[in-house]
């Protein structure tokens, strides 16, 4: 059933002039996205709120507290965590980024064969190249999709139970290998059904947009600034890459 709330007035939302606010001077000036669909974007209109994808928005508002900031966005529908890793990080590191946010494994977790120990060794290895070459990582908890309407009764216990377990997976990485972590599994909202696409695999603009507000709001929290690019782990990870 479709929100009777927009952006406005949605208490998850962004409040007006807030994103100016979370981003004043933040640091960033290169970012770059990597992942599955989450990351290209695969959002549904919803009524009331921006028809802009996720990542482009964070993007965007980047953008606007720092004009000269420089993206990327290289994520790809329906890649496997391997298969991100494979083609995206190569390329990720050759654009030398100060930002990398990097979100994949929901398409490793629809299958019951889903195997998290490896999505982790995926993870861990584009985190750890991307920290080595200077960049904050942004990891994320997605929303749970299995609250979706279009997914069918049956398949929702182990959906939900494979999709809880790559966030907690996800959020135990980021404190690890000390990312900025956006955890939106245990969102207040996460089983309203409004948050979802009717495919059964996707969020909705209203879903979007309070992953948005999310995001600012753990980026308004910096980590003290890395060490600067290391050309050298780019080009070594060119190297495997080829």
């Amino acid at each position: 059933m479709p929100s009777a709330l927009t952006e406005s007035t949605d208490p998850y939302c962004l409040r007006p002039g807030e994103a100016a606010e979370l981003l004043h001077g933040h640091p960033w000036r290169r970012f770059v996205a990597l992942g599955d669909s989450v990351v290209e974007g695969m959002c549904e209109p919803t009524p009331g709120y921006p028809d802009v994808q996720w990542v482009d928005r964070v993007a965007a508002e980047l953008t606007a507290a720092c004009p000269e900031l420089a993206y990327r966005n290289l994520g790809r529908r329906g890649l496997r965590a391997h298969q991100v890793r494979a083609t995206q990080l190569a390329p990720a590191l050759a654009f030398a980024p100060d930002l990398a946010l990097v979100v994949c494994g929901g398409n490793d977790a629809f299958h019951p064969a889903y195997d998290a120990e490896a999505v982790d060794a995926e993870l861990t290895a584009m985190i750890t190249a991307l920290r080595a070459a200077g960049a904050d990582v942004i990891t994320v908890g997605m929303f749970d999709v299995s609250h979706s309407p279009a997914v069918p009764e049956h398949l929702r216990p182990g959906l939900g139970e494979r999709m809880r377990r790559l966030s907690a997976h996800t959020a135990s990485l980021a404190e690890r290998l000390h990312t900025l972590h956006v955890h939106l599994t245990d969102h207040p909202m996460t089983a309203d059904p409004s948050l979802y696409s009717t495919d059964g695999r996707h969020g909705s603009a209203r879903s979007d947009a309070i992953a948005t507000a999310q995001t600012l709001r753990t980026l308004s929290h910096p980590p003290p600034r890395q060490t600067p690019v290391d050309h050298e782990v780019i080009a070594a990870t060119r190297r495997e890459g080829q």
